[in-house]
């Protein structure tokens, strides 16, 4: 079966075509990526605006494009932050079915929480036990614990990348006042969000996802031998806590230079250094093992247990 999972973040809006069935690892076989940025397109009361709607429509038309090339046979569309806060979201799901003909599920910050904690159980395996996860979007960090294949505690806390950077640095690069301001934002936010995992053994396997982590897993992290060969991506607090301050002081155009910043990562890596460093500080996590699933393989490991 050949699947198309059509994410729609408040970054990018990307189609990610596998090859899968019930029992069996996904295949990716083709994807395709528009960058919107989208909080760059709210405007003061909430909405997203007609410019902002209007780059939804081509990017979903153009992956559209893309997925009946590759003749999928199912599509499993979703939308996240963005759309989900907007106060004329519900109008913009509207235009996009009229127009497109996609019918997107809008996740709740604890739906995502839960399907990327299935992916990263998927991925890691019973042996790794208890597993704390942290995946850092565009307009959210989503939270959760657990022992089984759904997390028992899932939060989601309002500090994305995107949300944090036009929230607070507003400069390029951005000046210490904005990064303290930020840090000190994401400090009074994440003293909430620790207080319903009260029950932590204290020994969990700590996970971190999303393309925000392993960008600065692959600057300021390590690599040690994993199983049949491959290996394991970590990041210790300590050199993100070095990196951090040396990333602010460096244009956005010049950080593409550094390994692990892409273009499309460039302008918020700033952002999701401090949110990611607090959010280990908040835990007590001094080190995370990087994995390479997140939601969109949640999604689709729960479609096919469905089938299954």
């Amino acid at each position: 079966m050949r699947l198309g999972v059509l994410d729609v973040g408040s970054n990018t809006i990307h189609l990610l075509v596998v090859d899968a069935h019930p029992g069996a690892r996904p295949i990716p076989t083709a994807t395709h990526k528009s960058v919107l940025r989208l909080m760059r397109y709210i405007a003061p009361d909430g909405s997203i605006t007609g410019e902002g709607t209007t780059a939804i429509l081509t990017a979903i038309t153009s992956a559209m494009t893309v997925a009946k090339a590759e003749g999928i046979d199912e599509l499993l569309p979703f939308a996240t932050s963005a759309i989900r806060e907007a106060t004329n979201g519900a109008l913009v799901l509207d235009r996009i079915r009229d127009e497109t003909g996609v019918e997107l599920q809008v996740l709740s910050g604890e739906d995502e929480a839960r399907l990327t904690f299935l992916a990263v159980r998927r991925w890691s395996g019973w042996s790794s036990g208890s597993i704390l996860l942290l995946d850092i979007g565009g307009g959210s960090l989503e939270i959760a614990a657990g022992a089984d294949e759904y997390p028992e505690v899932a939060v989601s806390v309002p500090l994305g990348a995107g949300r944090s950077t036009i929230g607070f640095l507003h400069e390029d690069p951005p000046t210490s006042d904005q990064v303290d301001a930020l840090r000190s934002h994401a400090r009074t936010l994440l003293e909430e969000a620790v207080r319903p995992f009260t029950n932590r053994t204290g020994n969990e396997h700590v996970i971190g996802t999303s393309k925000t982590i392993r960008s600065l897993a692959r600057l300021a992290g390590s690599t040690i031998p994993g199983p049949g060969g491959t290996e394991r991506s970590l990041l210790k607090r300590s050199e993100l806590s070095d990196w951090v301050p040396r990333l602010a002081q460096i244009p956005a155009e010049a950080r593409t230079a550094l390994p692990g910043i892409t273009p499309d990562r460039t302008f918020q890596i700033v952002a999701r250094g401090v949110v990611l460093r607090e959010a280990m500080r908040a835990f007590g996590v001094d080190q995370l093992e990087v994995c390479p699933w997140a939601l969109r393989e949640g999604i689709i490991l729960r479609y096919l247990d469905h089938l299954d």
